[in-house]
């Protein structure tokens, strides 16, 4: 892994720290407050080619890597995490489309790329589906002409707002090699949106189910091949998750600054709460711990870019990263004492946020078992 940037990732890292102070991080209460949906943050996203950091140039996309979207997503999750998990979805979507789509899908990417399409969204668990996509429910039944879904999808971010969905579902027989993949357009005949979820944190992303009734789509909307959805699934999971330990690192990062300026600020016997060692402990160990998991992260992403094996990086830096980033939130909301756990601080709302992380794109239980298993292979 080279530890210096490269010019497009620096100036990937700065567009995107720009955009996160001038424009992200002034509302990001608001947005968490009224659970409204960044729409315009996100048209901006797009306009910046923050939304195919990895997608090819051709496409529409910045052409940067893979770490600089680690970069990128660290930045923006630092001003709001709502925003990132919008922009992490649609990046992943975009390469998921780039890499499995004939030529004609391109152009989902390129919708996505120029913001034609708000977001993409990734439609894989359902109610009784989450961590087993083996046991999915919804089917795709072959027809004159395509398929028809039926079926249930739970937990979907950007579901209200995307232009494409990306549909697993059951072309075949039990268990993950029955299931296949299809792209479906926003609006499509049977498709609904249920009501979005009253969540404890990332109030401002949109998660909603997803019920198809009767969906037709056209053969040309299969996805790669005819039963090969699971395989497509667990490498875009794979990608995913070093997104959302980017996610994780960001949300923490300025979890940290806010309780160094508190520490820094706060006064108790006569002098800053910073000059006691129980605090300064606590701001050390969350150094440390966030400086390991940005090294975990980043060589995942610089695995993933060179086209080599990182499965297993990906599934130690998630783990790693988004436990060690619930640790640090928890410490600066300790270290704001009363006020950590008022919304008058910054803190509370991170403290909510990061949360999720643990649970998303793979439980930390799930990143152990895919850890363990190559050990043991």
């Amino acid at each position: 892994m080279q530890l210096e940037l490269t010019e497009t990732q620096a100036l990937i890292q700065r567009t995107a720290r720009e955009l996160a102070d001038r424009a992200v991080r002034p509302v990001a209460a608001a947005l968490d407050r009224e659970a409204r949906f960044p729409s315009e943050l996100v048209a901006e996203l797009a306009e910046l080619g923050l939304l195919g950091v990895n997608v090819r140039a051709e496409l529409g996309g910045a052409e940067a890597g893979t770490v600089a979207y680690s970069l990128a997503m660290m930045e923006i999750a630092k001003a709001c995490a709502s925003t990132a998990v919008t922009m992490a979805v649609t990046n992943m979507v975009a390469e998921v489309i780039q890499r499995f789509g004939t030529e004609a899908q391109h152009e989902h990417v390129r919708r996505i790329t120029s913001g034609e399409h708000l977001t993409g969204a990734f439609a894989l668990s359902e109610p009784g589906a989450g961590s087993d996509p083996g046991a999915m429910l919804t089917t795709a039944r072959e027809v004159d002409g395509g398929y028809v879904i039926d079926g249930q999808k739970q937990w979907i971010t950007n579901g209200a707002y995307a232009g494409v969905f990306v549909v697993w579902a059951r072309t075949g027989g039990p268990g993950p090699r029955g299931l296949s993949c299809f792209l479906v357009e926003k609006g499509a005949a049977g498709l609904s949106v249920g009501a979005p979820e009253d969540k404890h944190g990332l109030r401002a992303s949109s998660t909603v189910p997803l019920t198809f009734d009767g969906t037709f789509v056209p053969k040309s909307a299969l996805l790669g091949e005819l039963g090969g959805g699971f395989k497509i699934a667990m490498m875009a999971l794979d990608g995913g998750r070093i997104g959302i330990a980017s996610q994780a690192i960001g949300i923490a990062e300025e979890a940290l600054a806010c309780a160094v300026r508190y520490a820094q600020d706060r006064r108790q016997f006569g002098q800053p709460i910073g000059n006691f060692q129980a605090i300064q402990w606590m701001l050390a160990d969350s150094r440390a711990e966030l400086d390991a998991a940005r090294l975990l992260t980043l060589r995942a992403a610089s695995e993933k870019e060179a086209g080599l094996p990182f499965s297993q990086h990906a599934s130690m830096a998630k783990v790693f990263a988004t436990e060690a980033a619930n640790r640090v939130c928890n410490r600066a909301v300790q270290v704001h004492g009363g006020y950590g756990y008022t919304r008058e601080f910054p803190v509370e709302r991170l403290l909510r946020d990061v949360r999720v992380t643990t649970l998303y794109e793979g439980t930390s239980q799930i990143q152990r078992v895919v850890i363990a298993r190559e050990l043991l292979r």
